[in-house]
């Protein structure tokens, strides 16, 4: 048995659904934790985890209480045309200190990693994304974190770590295992220019909820860079998602939340998920739990339907495209897909004599990219990698 059971408390079944469990829903097909001392097998894809702790949300306590309300809903949903494999471990409870919360969704969300098995996990309040983030430092790799947020969450990295302040614990945080940080969706009159200029000096990629919302597609590229996504349900309209206790009356709609989740499932990369700052008291008929579980089977979709489509100089499934730039002072490789019309392009690392062979990282780009260089300019997200492995 998983020592990860002393971290779970088994889910109430009888307060979750009203009636028997249709066949094919998800409530009926995913194998879960029901029953003291039988936990499940670590054998699925994917692993639902509640995490029942909101003492660091400032201003919006009550979200604790939303694992249980977005299974009612996730539940109830069909599996579509794909076959799930998955597991619900029912939810952490509220260590006696916080940091023992964090301890046991960082150990679970670690365990599962190295299991192959993409933790989603159901906050709580979105301070856990440290915690989610903790779950990498011991598998000695550099990570891409991107969050969906209308804020920047720095905070005071010196004071205790909240849902304001948690991305200054991540930044600050040693060992410094963040290659890359991507916000989607900030707003700008929500941020202050002192926030986006360290931003800027970091080489972070931010992008405006309107430069998303004009072109949704231009998600994708940035969601397929991360190994981890945190969501912030503040981030959505207050009219799709109202369970705020002091809700954004801008934001995404819910199409773009579910479209941006199964962008996420799509990628072949990504290794958990959070969704945060959901709270069932300000809720109205369930909606915002319902959207969730909405997105969450989106992501499921996009992860059963992966095209694993990462491309390779020799492959035959990619069409190759060289541009040159500014009197051929740069050269950029783009690969288009043949699978998915998805995009990558190539940057050089920093010459150095210790070097046998070139290197490039290849990392993910839209059509756009690629339209932008052959007007002579040098796209924002190469330029921003470029300066990072100098």
């Amino acid at each position: 048995m998983s020592e990860l059971i002393h971290f779970f408390k088994p889910i109430q079944l009888e307060n979750l659904i009203d009636n028997e469990l249709q066949p094919g829903t998800l409530g009926s097909i995913i194998s879960k934790y029901i029953e003291e001392n039988e936990f499940p097998e670590l054998d699925a894809d994917i692993a639902i985890i509640g995490v029942n702790e909101d003492r660091q949300a400032e201003k919006n306590a009550g979200t604790a209480n939303a694992p249980d309300e977005v299974r009612k809903f996730l539940y109830k949903l069909h599996t579509g045309y794909f076959e799930p494999k998955i597991i619900d471990l029912g939810n952490i409870q509220k260590g006696f200190e916080v940091d023992d919360t964090y301890f046991a969704l960082a150990k679970t969300v670690e365990t599962l990693i190295k299991k192959n098995i993409v933790p989603i996990i159901i906050g709580g309040s979105q301070d856990l994304t440290y915690a989610q983030f903790r779950g990498y430092e011991n598998l000695e790799q550099t990570i891409n974190m991107v969050t969906v947020d209308a804020e920047f969450d720095l905070g005071d990295p010196e004071t205790m770590n909240t849902n304001s302040s948690f991305l200054g614990k991540i930044i600050l945080h040693q060992p410094n295992y963040l290659f890359n940080y991507s916000n989607i969706g900030y707003q700008t009159y929500l941020v202050s220019p002192s926030s986006i200029n360290m931003m800027n000096k970091l080489y972070f990629d931010c992008y405006r909820l309107g430069n998303i919302r004009d072109n949704i597609q231009e998600a994708e590229p940035i969601i397929r860079h991360a190994d981890m996504l945190s969501f912030d349900f503040s981030s959505i309209k207050h009219s799709d998602a109202p369970a705020q206790q002091i809700p954004q009356p801008n934001g995404f709609y819910s199409e773009e939340a579910c479209q941006m989740m199964r962008y996420a499932g799509m990628n072949d990369k990504i290794s958990s998920v959070g969704l945060y700052e959901i709270n069932p008291e300000f809720d109205e008929r369930g909606k915002t739990a319902h959207l969730a579980a909405q997105m969450i089977w989106c992501f499921m979709d996009g992860f059963y339907n992966r095209k694993k489509d990462y491309p390779t100089r020799t492959s035959p499934d990619y069409t190759r495209f060289h541009v040159f730039l500014q009197d051929n002072r740069y050269e950029i490789n783009f690969y288009k897909s043949n699978k998915s019309d998805r995009w990558w392009m190539e940057v050089p690392y920093p010459s150095h004599e210790k070097l046998k062979f070139e290197r490039h990282a290849l990392i993910p780009c839209s059509y756009r990219d690629y339209e932008i260089a052959c007007k002579d300019e040098i796209p924002d997200r190469w330029w921003q990698t470029y300066q990072k492995l100098q």
